[in-house]
């Protein structure tokens, strides 16, 4: 768990820093350069996620730990062309930066699934991108008032973490294979051929397109509160404080590290995999009535930790338990590596096509508007999807363990 965490947590540091900056100021055909930079590096990530259907679906454990390196070393290069040629010119290098980048979690993924402690694994390894996501923040802008130039920030910013990525990537090299006892319990994961992911899916895309669905719309409106914190922050009153981003990225962790690593108690996949879906219904609850505290208290910093728990804990149940004991009841040749990536790859197609909309609105305030009024409406949206999966899947295994 230690090395997942420290691992994806480090790789966090070549990727989001650079949205501590607002970039007032700087436009390019009429966007904010921000907007620009962050569809950028999505685009770069979300056709990472498209190849590592194929990429990750296939790769052997011996060759995932020199893939982490090689990729993270090929974002950290890109970042330096970010910091020297010029802006708003240089947003292609962060499409570059994020084309790597997106590999990274399937590869650190395949040394933790398939075990029957699994879910407190990968519960581990989400933790990392909760609290990286507010820390690498943090750093970010500790950086920028410390006088680092918005250019120079991400680059140098990455660096700090180069020397703990290799520690913790060596620690990944020395955990165990999954036992016997594992394989039996939750099933063997191979390497799948291209022929074995078009089976697979076609055979089981009906029970997951609920889910896939629910995914697409969680990873919006995470997406969103992630990129976005700075502008979020500052309309509840908390601009200029950088230690905000990890404070309540602590919180929301810890909440979501206990939920999701207990789920590895209940034996019986399909209870299992029953129960997590449920609580995702659950957290977009939380999400729909987030927006109705708001109104009731001044404080937006509880707020943010209500929408936090909301938002993460359908986005990393998928993660932990909904992909992972889905394959303990299919029992046949796939890994979860596959279904992640399609996930992801339908998760960030559309956070794309959102942050285009989300440009129209040229204010902080109209923006908060925005967003609190897409919680609502995906929220509903997703709850019935889920409900449609839950049905799906329970009548489809119902003789099934």
């Amino acid at each position: 768990m230690i090395a997942a965490f420290g691992t994806y947590f480090c790789m966090y540091g070549f990727r989001k820093p650079f949205t501590a900056a607002t970039y007032e100021g700087i436009s390019l055909w009429g966007i904010g350069f921000k907007t620009i930079l962050i569809t950028s590096q999505t685009i770069g990530y979300a056709l990472s996620k498209v190849i590592g259907i194929k990429v990750i679906s296939e790769i052997k454990a011996g060759k995932r730990a020199l893939g982490i390196l090689l990729l993270i070393g090929f974002a950290e290069l890109m970042l330096l062309g970010f910091s020297v040629v010029p802006a708003p010119y240089n947003f292609i290098f962060l499409f570059f930066n994020g084309l790597p980048l997106g590999m990274v979690f399937g590869l650190v993924l395949g040394y933790l699934e398939g075990r029957r402690v699994s879910e407190a694994l990968i519960a581990g390894l989400c933790a990392s991108f909760i609290l990286a996501d507010g820390f690498t923040k943090s750093l970010g802008k500790g950086l920028l008032q410390s006088g680092i130039t918005t250019q120079a920030m991400p680059v140098l910013a990455g660096a700090l973490f180069i020397m703990p990525l290799l520690l913790f990537v060596w620690m990944l090299t020395k955990i165990p294979p999954p036992t016997k006892g594992d394989i039996a319990h939750r099933s063997a994961r191979n390497p799948m051929s291209r022929n074995e992911r078009n089976r697979y899916f076609a055979k089981y895309g009906i029970a997951l397109a609920g889910i896939l669905i629910a995914y697409l719309f969680c990873t919006l409106l995470r997406s969103l509160r992630s990129d976005f914190a700075p502008e979020i922050w500052a309309s509840l009153g908390y601009a200029n404080i950088p230690g905000v981003f990890t404070q309540s990225e602590i919180v929301v962790t810890i909440i979501i590290l206990v939920l999701t690593g207990l789920m590895m108690l209940i034996k019986d996949s399909r209870r299992a995999l029953s129960f997590s879906l449920l609580c995702s219904v659950a957290g977009f609850i939380l999400v729909a009535i987030s927006a109705g505290l708001l109104q009731k208290t001044t404080d937006g910093f509880y707020f943010m930790i209500i929408l936090g728990v909301g938002t993460y804990l359908p986005y990393v149940a998928v993660h932990t338990t909904v992909f992972e004991r889905f394959l303990s009841l299919t029992r046949e040749n796939a890994n979860i590596g596959f279904l992640m990536y399609i996930a992801d790859t339908v998760g960030y197609i559309g956070y794309i096509g959102i942050m285009f909309v989300k440009d129209t609105l040229k204010t902080n305030q109209n923006f908060f508007t925005f967003f609190t009024g897409l919680s609502v409406v995906i929220s509903l949206l997703s709850i019935v999807a889920l409900i449609f999966s839950l049905f799906s899947i329970n009548h489809r295994f119902s003789a099934k363990t």
